[in-house]
């Protein structure tokens, strides 16, 4: 069976029909439809209401989508080409607030832009896709080099848990917290990952364990709360789950629920590991005090997976897309420059001071 590693890209340019091509992640399992876009309205709404997701997904998803916002712009010079450039970004900036490789993205798209200055416009527009293409194809380097240095870390027949999505489908290609069991299972590794339904989008249930299975490995789906039980049994022997923003101490933001899974490995002494590019580090943000956590709509609790609501009419709710796991929990992050461990202040920076 062809591993979807090699089946699927989540995010494709079709240049010649001026149209980014995304697999709508809404709708699977059940099916699998590629979204054909053209306008920059359909591409926000395709990153707000996660028809593709994924941090560094989005960050390439953003980095096309600029390029095709102005490769039809009538701008004559330089200024007028940026200044359509200028609106487009912020406009496609304003779709999720808490993904750190949105902003990434578009401000190497600007620097790319900057760096063109007195070139012709068709010349800029060029530049502008070369830069968006080199962004996927440096991020599937780096989700590999990633998946390296988590697989050393771990042991032939081991027990993993995951929650959430940060497979094939979240990045340009392996993944990033999924990419040591996709490598693993390459060399026969023997994992047994346990994946997360992660409530309220359950991206563990209909992405993760479709990913995974469709690659033959062995995965048994869970709901959240059963996480503690099989922990306690023994059956996991390590935690790996993605990120969508790294504050400097190590502080991590990821999908709802991550934080519990890590306050539980921390009590049954297993390790847990956070797969993150440097791409997703915020060094300009201190803790995770200062990640603006995004607040989804209230539905999503109450009546989108369900035939009839399956909550009281007007109910309060509160439904945060993330929360933040302290660096305290956290044993070690992994990035495509090697092992961050405790003091992530140190360490983290040190990987930014390296060509290795």
């Amino acid at each position: 069976m062809t591993s979807p590693v090699e089946m699927i890209q989540s995010v494709q340019l079709d240049d010649e029909k001026d149209a980014l091509i995304l697999l709508d992640q809404t709708v699977l399992p059940n099916e699998k439809v590629f979204l054909e876009v053209k306008e920059m309205k359909d591409l926000w709404d395709a990153i707000y209401y996660l028809k593709v997701r994924g941090a560094p997904a989005i960050g390439i998803a953003a980095a096309y989508g600029v390029y095709l916002g102005i490769k039809k712009s009538t701008a004559k010079t330089y200024e007028a080409l940026y200044a359509d450039f200028k609106k487009v970004k912020e406009y496609l900036a304003s779709s999720r607030p808490t993904a750190v490789n949105l902003f990434w993205a578009l401000d190497r798209m600007d620097a790319r832009f900057k760096k063109e200055e007195g070139k012709s416009v068709n010349e800029v527009k060029r530049a502008l896709k070369e830069e968006a293409e080199l962004i996927r194809e440096e991020d599937v380097k780096v989700c590999k080099s990633i998946g390296e240095y988590a697989l050393s870390l771990l042991k032939p027949d081991s027990g993993l848990l995951t929650h959430c999505n940060a497979g094939t489908i979240a990045t340009a290609k392996y993944g990033t917290a999924l990419a040591p069991i996709y490598l693993g299972q390459e060399r026969g590794y023997n994992f047994k990952v346990y994946a997360d339904e992660t409530r309220p989008l359950l991206q563990g249930a209909r992405l993760t364990s479709w990913e995974l299975k469709e690659a033959g490995v062995d995965v048994t789906l869970i709901c959240d709360n059963m996480a503690s039980l099989v922990m306690k049994q023994g059956k996991v022997q390590a935690v790996l789950v993605g990120c969508d923003r790294v504050a400097e101490n190590g502080d991590t933001a990821n999908k709802i629920g991550t934080s519990g899974l890590a306050v539980l490995a921390k009590h049954y002494d297993i390790p847990f590991y956070v797969c993150a590019p440097l791409s997703t580090v915020d060094l300009q943000c201190k803790t995770g005090d200062d990640i603006h956590i995004e607040l989804r709509p209230s539905e999503e609790i109450t009546t989108k997976w369900y035939e009839k609501p399956m909550a009281p009419e007007g109910v309060k709710t509160y439904n945060p897309a993330f929360d933040v796991t302290d660096h305290e929990l956290i044993t070690a992050i992994i990035t495509e420059k090697g092992i961050a461990y405790p003091s992530f202040s140190d360490s983290l920076l040190k990987m930014f001071n390296t060509d290795k």
